[in-house]
């Protein structure tokens, strides 16, 4: 299987602390990875250096054999959650995504309300996503991941706010997905996310990869 992320001597600091201390990590396609540790152990500023979000200090972030900052400045094809989704709360979930879904035309409404319907949401409900759940809005941060069908999937802890029920639901969308052949990466506190889903595990502490597990 091909590399698809690729990290070489990553460096963040912030305010002379260090965030993310010589990161090397090497991400297979086609497989759910976990990245595991407490909360600011750099997990999600390592998620936002793949995505484009933040410039390391040194090292360097490639995705698909392309330099992330270089290359482009936000990879391509890719869905991403980080930290709580944002939405504008006098909207329904499909007017939402449908004007997330205009920035790059590549979702259409019946690609918007499929992604809704995956995640066990109602598509045709006009109730305003400020009146969601937590956990409902959780869902539909994933519904606009996965909506314009991206080959990798960057989700910081996607099972936030959901109970048990729709923890087991994401988990058995994650498997679909990547048995249809996308990669997925994962920062995740649960024990049973790592069990059940990851091919790999990195732990991560102060800013440091400490262990990786296959």
């Amino acid at each position: 299987m091909e590399t698809i992320i690729k990290i070489t001597d990553a460096v963040k600091t912030y305010r002379r602390q260090i965030v993310l201390d010589h990161v090397n990590m090497s991400l297979k396609a086609g497989e759910i990875h976990g990245i595991v540790g407490e909360n600011g152990s750099g997990k999600t500023v390592l998620l936002r250096a793949i995505c484009g979000l933040i410039k390391l200090d040194s090292g360097s972030v490639e995705v698909r054999g392309k330099f992330v900052g270089k290359d482009f400045d936000y990879p391509p094809d890719i869905g991403v959650i980080i930290e709580h989704p944002g939405f504008l709360p006098r909207y329904s979930a499909v007017q939402n995504l449908k004007m997330l879904a205009a920035l790059q035309n590549k979702a259409g409404l019946e690609e918007i309300r499929r992604a809704i319907t995956c995640v066990g949401l109602d598509p045709d409900d006009k109730k305003y996503v400020g009146h969601f759940s937590l956990g409902m809005k959780q869902r539909l941060g994933i519904a606009q991941a996965i909506m314009e069908n991206p080959d990798l999937l960057i989700l910081d802890e996607p099972m936030s706010g959901l109970d048990r029920h729709s923890q087991n639901d994401m988990r058995q969308l994650f498997l679909q997905l990547k048995e249809q052949g996308k990669t997925l990466l994962i920062a995740t506190h649960s024990n049973a996310d790592i069990r059940l889903l990851c091919d790999t595990v990195h732990e991560m502490d102060a800013g440091r990869l400490t262990r990786m597990d296959r």
